[in-house]
């Protein structure tokens, strides 16, 4: 079900309090949501991080409540949202998230990357206060997660790794390689110098010849 947002509603958003007020105004509403129960909502967001639509996925009861991932990412697929914030409710006021909810968030963030959104964060809420997964490092930790990633996207994760450590392997070689280079050349133009220097050239020559500075050729002398 859609959530009618007022104009004032559709803000940016730019911190998740912004995201907060918004929802606070929405479970606040008695008389079409029944607060006693667990919502899931998700919070589609615009290029621009505007709200798009909030759209309640599902309703459970009072201790629960679980959203499908084609639920989840059905109208953002639809609005063309590239980000999506997740927010559900505990009535008990409890904001600390259960095993369950740290095991759905995971399994939606691995299913928005194969189809190219982004889960920005998940909220817990109640009419007071919330949580939010991305202060308590939980979107960094389960970013990381393969628990849910399909086999052929971990071989093609780790093919990618491997790929990165071969290529920065590579430059460092390179790098070593033109330092080596230089180096060579370095003592190749010192030892022109010093011959210079017995035959009896100018300093001015010599610089011209090898490309020493005045103050490196004053120092073979």
């Amino acid at each position: 079900m859609t959530i009618k947002l007022t104009r004032k509603q559709r803000i940016k958003i730019r911190s998740c309090d912004d995201a907060f007020k918004v929802m606070k105004e929405i479970l606040m509403r008695e008389d079409k949501i029944d607060r006693d129960k667990e919502h899931f909502w998700v919070m589609g967001l615009a290029p621009s991080t505007r709200i798009s639509y909030v759209e309640l996925v599902s309703l459970g009861c009072v201790g629960a409540t679980y959203a499908e991932p084609i639920n989840v990412f059905r109208f953002a697929l639809m609005k063309g949202c590239t980000k999506v914030i997740l927010i559900h409710n505990h009535p008990s006021g409890n904001l600390t998230p259960s095993e369950k909810d740290i095991d759905l968030t995971d399994n939606l963030i691995q299913v928005g990357r194969i189809i190219h959104i982004n889960v920005f964060d998940h909220l817990i809420i109640s009419t007071k206060s919330y949580m939010n997964f991305k202060a308590k490092g939980l979107m960094a930790k389960l970013g990381e997660s393969t628990k849910y990633v399909p086999p052929l996207e971990l071989i093609e994760r780790i093919r990618t790794e491997e790929k990165k450590i071969r290529e920065e392997a590579l430059r460092i070689e390179r790098e070593k390689a033109d330092k080596a280079i230089k180096g060579a050349k370095k003592e190749e133009k010192i030892e022109m110098a010093k011959k210079s220097i017995k035959e009896g050239l100018s300093v001015e020559l010599i610089i011209k010849l090898t490309g020493l500075t005045k103050r490196e050729i004053e120092r073979l002398k």
